[in-house]
């Protein structure tokens, strides 16, 4: 990678670790379900227009149940869990959980698809699950830092899912088609749920400059700059980004919010990263970043990476 390849991937880290920031600071003022639908109505509102610049919009009409199910595997659902997580977990933590992605895509892979685990995946999967054991144990004491907790491996496991369906059913499009069309899906289908949970106060300017960053820098900006250098430096290389979101999350938690950092988290954190690692050595399927969600394996897994930026 050139130099400013490696500029966009810390500016991409940076980026989606500060989702988690900007969620912690924003939902317990929109409610996670208006946040998450005003972030993907602007980041769909965005990606949209650059489509329909290309003439790709109306092209996605005849995949529209598809990129349905990816919007709200990949998008609606997880991002409002992951809204609902922040509201009681510190921002690194909550980045921390969405870094398991890529253990729940090898296991799916390999439940699901019988895809193989060769003993260095296996191995790689249980250090990353034991990492995330030793990262939740003193969480599980509180009611509402458990459903919190699972709330977030829930949203990691359906973007694995997202990202597998994505392979399977849409990987003839793009991924700048598949992120644009199931961000307009997604925004679709949760916005009744969003208006049935409008905050009962107008929000304050900041917690509303907040879900604009979310939805234009966080979501839509960040995708623009994820595809270009997918097509310059490939999947793997791309997957870097998710070593470095919950890093970031963590950075921008301590130095913002006064997060403090236990030598539990550090310890869990540090677990579940190896274990991403070796995973992502044998070939594991793409990890989110925040979001991502979230790239591509290769031509097939092009889309599937697509959809899991997301």
């Amino acid at each position: 990678m050139s130099n400013a390849q490696r500029g966009v991937l810390l500016l991409l880290g940076a980026i989606w670790g500060a989702s988690f920031l900007f969620m912690r600071v924003a939902a317990p003022e929109f409610g996670p379900l208006a946040l998450i639908e005003l972030r993907v109505a602007i980041a769909a509102a965005f990606l949209g227009g650059v489509l329909a610049a290309r003439g790709e919009l109306m092209a996605l009409r005849k995949d529209a149940l598809h990129l349905s199910v990816v919007g709200a595997l990949n998008s609606a659902i997880p991002f409002s869990l992951f809204a609902f997580a922040t509201l009681s977990l510190p921002a690194g933590y909550s980045s921390m959980l969405n870094a398991t992605v890529p253990l729940f895509g090898a296991l799916v892979g390999y439940v699901w698809l019988r895809e193989r685990l060769a003993p260095a995946r296996a191995l790689g999967l249980a250090l990353g699950f034991a990492g995330v054991v030793v990262l939740v144990w003193h969480k599980l004491t509180l009611a509402g830092d458990r459903t919190a907790v699972l709330a977030g491996l829930l949203a990691a496991l359906l973007y694995a899912i997202a990202a597998h369906h994505a392979k399977r059913h849409l990987a003839h499009l793009s991924p700048l088609a598949i992120a644009g069309g199931s961000l307009i899906a997604a925004a679709a289908l949760l916005l009744p749920f969003a208006l049935l949970a409008l905050p009962s106060a107008v929000p304050s300017w900041k917690a509303i400059g907040c879900a604009c960053v979310l939805g234009i820098v966080c979501t839509a900006f960040a995708y623009l700059l994820f595809f270009r250098l997918f097509a310059e430096i490939g999947a793997t290389r791309s997957m870097v980004v998710t070593y470095l979101v919950p890093l970031f999350g963590t950075l921008w938690g301590a130095l913002f919010l006064g997060e403090p950092v236990h030598a539990t988290a550090i310890a869990g954190g540090a677990l579940v990263l190896l274990g991403v690692a070796v995973v992502a050595r044998r070939g594991a399927p793409p990890a989110r970043t925040e979001q991502g969600t979230r790239g591509a394996d290769a031509e097939a897994d092009k889309a599937s990476r697509g959809a899991d930026a997301a």
